[in-house]
């Protein structure tokens, strides 16, 4: 069999299994229980979504990232409240998804007393689909917004070099029936994709990215080695600006081009992220905020339709068909990536992720 042919093959995979597995090379690699299953909740939760770039098939990075010592699996985050309504999180160099949920936990605290609660992370790791942080408000009832930087992957407008990193802006608002859930990165592509296309011997779009000489390319390789291009043009760098100024700047951790790649196992990442939480009740009741959410929902999705469309969705709608889709089936890795993932398992003697079938 080709290696073309090996990794076409797929299996779905339960998501309890992939849940499993995470956790447990997690804690063989020195993570705690609690924090191993947070990485693990977040990263099944980001698949669940289809958001694949974003899963479980980050953790060979991320533990190469702890056996080169520039992520600590045992750091506590330390939580230091600023004003009524501010807080920090030190992240300490451990996980990003550790100090998230614990920034976006005080933030709903405070936000459920005081109206909105504001947490700036520093010192932090890469966390992941931001979604899953949006996903945290929600589930308390409430809007927010979520930042975050990142490694340099995009040239500023009329620039031609890695500055700013493709860096998701994502907010979220509860509905009924219905939430609303922004996340999306300035550029026209998440870099992500071009790691997932590389990974599985994919082409990509060739409006995606630069190589190193600066031409159109559709070899993620290639991609990889060049720069990502922004979407709108100077509207996208502009976006990537932002999040560095409200995620790196702000929070006193690495920017302007200093924070380093989760795919770079020599040193610290240093990523800051931006949480807020508000109250959807302060100018008029739950009920009737929900209501005209739910009026927005219908309008847009009701909206006359241009040619060649069948329906419109509302943004993180279609992210929650595929989440009830795959609870159901379960999860598609391609065969490649299963082995990757349980070469790193038997690497330090950690659970396998369980096949019982294959897909052609």
């Amino acid at each position: 069999m080709s290696d073309e042919q090996i990794s076409s093959r797929k299996a779905r995979i339960p998501s309890a299994e992939a849940h499993a597995y995470v956790k447990s090379i997690l804690e063989v690699n020195g993570v705690s229980p609690e924090h191993a299953s947070i990485v693990a909740d977040c990263l099944v939760a980001a698949d669940l979504r289809g958001v694949d770039t974003h899963g479980v098939n980050r953790i060979p990075s991320y533990v190469a990232r702890i056996r080169q010592g520039v992520l600590d699996p045992k750091a506590e985050p330390e939580l230091k409240e600023i004003t009524p309504v501010v807080a920090q999180v030190d992240g300490k160099n451990g996980f990003g998804f550790v100090s998230a949920k614990l920034g976006m936990a005080k933030a709903i605290d405070m936000a459920k007393v005081f109206g909105i609660g504001m947490v700036s992370v520093k010192h932090s790791n890469h966390f992941g689909m931001s979604a899953w942080v949006v996903q945290q408000a929600l589930d308390a009832g409430l809007m927010s917004l979520v930042f975050t930087n990142s490694s340099p992957a995009l040239p500023v407008w009329g620039g031609k070099s890695k500055l700013m990193g493709v860096s998701p802006i994502a907010c979220g608002a509860p509905g009924n029936e219905h939430p609303f859930i922004l996340d999306m990165a300035p550029s026209i592509a998440a870099r992500g994709k071009i790691y997932k296309a590389k990974r599985r011997g994919e082409r990509i779009p060739k409006d995606w990215a630069l190589d190193a000489e600066g031409r159109q390319t559709d070899d993620p390789s290639a991609a990889l080695e060049g720069v990502m291009l922004p979407m709108g043009g100077p509207k996208g760098s502009a976006l990537a600006i932002m999040m560095d100024v409200f995620s790196g700047v702000l929070s006193g951790s690495a920017f302007a081009g200093h924070v380093t790649n989760p795919y770079d196992p020599s040193r610290p990442a240093d990523v800051g992220h931006f949480l807020v939480a508000i109250k959807p009740d302060l100018f008029m009741s739950m009920e009737d905020f929900k209501e005209r959410m739910e009026y927005l929902y219908q309008r847009v999705v009701g909206s006359d339709k241009m040619a060649g469309v069948d329906r419109i969705y509302m943004p993180g709608e279609l992210e929650q068909l595929v989440h009830e889709e795959r609870s159901r089936s379960g999860i598609p890795y391609v065969e490649a990536e299963i082995e990757a993932l349980n070469e790193e398992a038997r690497r330090v003697g950690s659970r396998e992720i369980k096949v019982t079938g294959w897909e052609e």
